[in-house]
């Protein structure tokens, strides 16, 4: 690294990590992946009478479906009637049948988050008291069987090949554009194409099933497909199939007529191509960004772009990489993939690496929130795993970089050099020998004695197979003309110019020296189109051997393949991180699990409602549960028991907590209240006045410092 880029990296690590600690440290309340956060009755709880509905509260909106919530009794029937009801914000309701005896209910649900990601689990309340029961719900969901598996396989297949597709056409509009005529080349992006295009209808088919029963015999149900069409998912494939298609039109003028167009016709079709493959590309890229994790929770109007951005740099650096492999190891001979390429990839990698840098800190902050979510998450394990692929993945680059320089700084003339010394030593052998001039020209061309066993046709041998022509008078023809063409390219000083018009011009001769002589020069023009397709077929090999024998090219193709080898890994990991709830609405759930569990102990849930609500201020100590007893939740005076805890179930003595009532279907409110601090996160407030019966909010604002406080509410019936 030179004196004048270190400063500059130096400057780049300072700043990556005062805005990764600035980000993390002010985190303010999002989520993504829904996860159950409260219920009433709670998770575990034995309530005195039984209740007329069981309430659900998730993290974010959830699509709710006719078997999305299930109540069992204790021999396993059903006691829930009718379909669940979203009841206010973010809580969803089922009716229970009246007159249920004592014991011990399960509810089960499965639903689907607003991120697209199934969410299923199952919880037991009891009635009077715990009892025995017959029914043993699993928390399995629909996206844990075959169908999940193949849908996770869709989904990774439809991120490579977007990468392979996008970053491929890159790479030749960018990088390469020679490379639009190489046909390995046009096979990779073609299969990009084609494989984005099976694994989004694939996901089509396998959405209905992957959301609700999870059995592969539901995955051509034509209903579940037409409800399917109805969601946002639903409609971000479609609209990515449509725009597969503006795709194919695309790569067919990449890789048909702009490779046609002379250079100066090329530029400016080429420049349309960039501006359309952008459209194209940020299109495909904005159907996964409108539909996932990008598009709830905090900041979505900028997560979105954001998230589009991101994988524009995934795409253009692995797919970019991978076209690069493909050119290193199967361009022909005549095309080989030059200095200047890849010269230009080494700063679009570059480039690409710097965007996805800072578009993933802010991802990583919007959906971890605290740095103990590293840690504690299985979000943030598998970020962390990612995060060290991606420090090995650039720490090869970083050698493929160094290869590209050596590449680069390697004299344009060697190869030059190294050909015409080849050149001159089969001339001098020539001249030493005659009467093998056609041998020497061969060895002429392979400049080794390997290439000049392989290329044995120009000797005696090949002359023998020869049955219309006299063997010696086309050897005598050969030998002639040969001479002269050596001397040629001696005194033109044009090595390899000189023995391609050698070579051609002995062909000639020799086939009308033979035509001449034997009298059959149909055969000899045969002969000549022959030896002259075996010398092309020589000379590319001993181009590509020249190629292949330079120390700098074999050293990049090498750090080129492992790169693509963790790129594979990378992307796994990436695709397996898409599925995963995100930390911040994990760490939600289980301080609301902590909550419910505890509320025995501290008194908790003995009012006729109970609502949890989680929170978090942004500051230091500023997660955590507000947990509110009502009693008796009817119209006139009420009795209001408040709770604060902390990660884990412990109080959390907070400086002040405010609550609030509001009636929006009559216009009351909101009816402000003041709590008195009974203990360490405990406050009530006795006479609270709910005039009319409705569906009432309640507000609670939690303020942890001067200047850190949050405001969060919850729907529920009075009266």
């Amino acid at each position: 690294m030179t004196q004048t880029i270190a400063p500059r990296v130096r400057t780049l690590v300072l700043l990556f990590l005062a805005v990764t600690g600035a980000l993390l440290a002010g985190a303010a309340p999002a989520s993504a992946h829904a996860a159950l956060t409260g219920s009433d009755p709670g998770r575990g709880a034995v309530v005195d009478t039984a209740p007329s509905q069981v309430s659900l509260t998730f993290s974010e909106p959830v699509a709710v479906g006719d078997d999305a919530v299930r109540v069992l009794d204790p021999k396993g029937t059903r006691v829930d009637k009718g379909d669940p009801a979203n009841t206010s914000g973010t809580t969803y309701t089922v009716r229970l049948l009246s007159g249920l005896p004592d014991g011990t209910y399960t509810v089960a649900y499965q639903v689907v988050s607003a991120d697209s990601h199934p969410v299923a689990g199952a919880f037991t309340f009891s009635i009077g008291a715990p009892s025995e029961t017959s029914v043993s719900v699993s928390a399995q969901g629909s996206d844990d069987g075959p169908v999940g598996w193949l849908y996770a396989f869709g989904r990774y297949v439809s991120y490579a090949g977007f990468a392979v597709m996008a970053g491929g056409a890159a790479f030749v509009l960018a990088c390469w554009p020679r490379g639009s005529g190489v046909r390995a080349v046009q096979r990779l992006v073609v299969s990009g194409w084609v494989a984005l295009t099976a694994a989004t209808l694939g996901l089509l088919l396998l959405r209905g099933s992957y959301t609700t029963s999870g059995r592969l015999g539901d995955v051509f149900d034509l209903s579940l497909l037409g409800d399917v069409l109805q969601t946002k998912t639903g409609a971000a494939l479609v609209s990515r199939l449509l725009l597969l298609a503006a795709a194919a039109l695309f790569i067919a003028v990449l890789f048909g007529s702009h490779d046609k167009r002379d250079d100066e016709e090329k530029r400016d079709v080429t420049f349309g191509l960039a501006i359309g493959g952008t459209v194209v590309a940020s299109g495909l890229a904005a159907s996964w960004a409108m539909s996932e994790h990008a598009s709830q929770g905090l900041q979505p109007g900028i997560a979105m772009p954001v998230d589009v951005v991101h994988l524009l740099a995934v795409a253009a650096w692995f797919g970019g990489l991978t076209a690069l492999l493909v050119a290193l190891f199967r361009a022909p001979a005549e095309t080989p993939v030059g200095r200047d390429a890849v010269r230009r990839f080494s700063r679009l990698a570059f480039g690409s690496v710097i965007v996805l840098v800072v578009t993933g800190i802010y991802q990583s902050w919007r959906q971890l929130g605290s740095w103990s979510a590293f840690t504690d998450t299985r979000y943030g394990q598998l970020l962390l795993v990612k995060l060290g692929l991606v420090a090995v993945l650039v720490g090869v680059a970083f050698f493929s970089r160094r290869w590209t320089a050596r590449l680069a700084q390697a004299p344009a003339e060697a190869v030059s050099t190294q050909e015409a010394g080849a050149a001159d030593a089969g001339s001098g052998q020539e001249a030493a020998r005659p009467e093998k001039a056609a041998v020497s020209a061969v060895k002429a061309g392979a400049a080794d004695a390997g290439t000049a066993e392989k290329a044995g046709f120009a000797d005696a041998g090949t002359a023998e197979k020869a049955a219309s022509a006299d063997a010696g008078t086309a050897e005598k023809a050969g030998t002639g003309t040969a001479g002269p063409e050596r001397a040629g390219v001696r005194t033109s000083g044009a090595p390899r110019a000189g023995v391609a018009a050698g070579r051609t011009g002995t062909v000639a001769d020799t086939g009308e020296a033979k035509a001449g002589a034997g009298g059959a020069g149909g055969a000899g023009s045969t002969r000549a189109a022959q030896l002259a397709r075996q010398r092309a077929a020589v000379e590319n090999a001993r181009q590509k051997r020249l190629r292949d024998a330079d120390p700098h090219r074999t050293g990049l193709r090498r750090s080129v393949l492992a790169e693509a080898g963790i790129a594979v890994v990378l992307l796994a990991v990436t695709t397996v991180l898409t599925q995963t709830e995100p930390g911040r609405t994990e760490q939600e759930a289980q301080a609301a699990g902590a909550s419910s569990s505890a509320s025995t102990s501290t008194g908790q849930g003995t009012g006729a409602v109970t609502l949890n609500m989680p929170f978090d201020t942004g500051g230091a100590n500023g997660k955590g549960v507000v947990t509110i007893d009502l009693d008796p939740a009817g119209v006139g005076n009420n009795t209001t028991h408040l709770y604060v805890e902390g990660p884990g179930g412990r109080p959390l003595d907070v400086p002040e907590v405010a609550i609030a009532f509001t009636l929006s279907a009559q216009d009351i409110g909101p009816l402000p209240v003041v709590p008195d601090r009974v203990s360490p996160g405990h406050w009530s407030a006795s006479g609270v006045q709910l005039p009319m019966a409705g569906d009432w909010k309640v507000e609670v604002t939690v303020r942890t410092s001067d200047i850190d406080q949050v405001t969060v509410s919850k729907n529920t019936q009075i009266g």
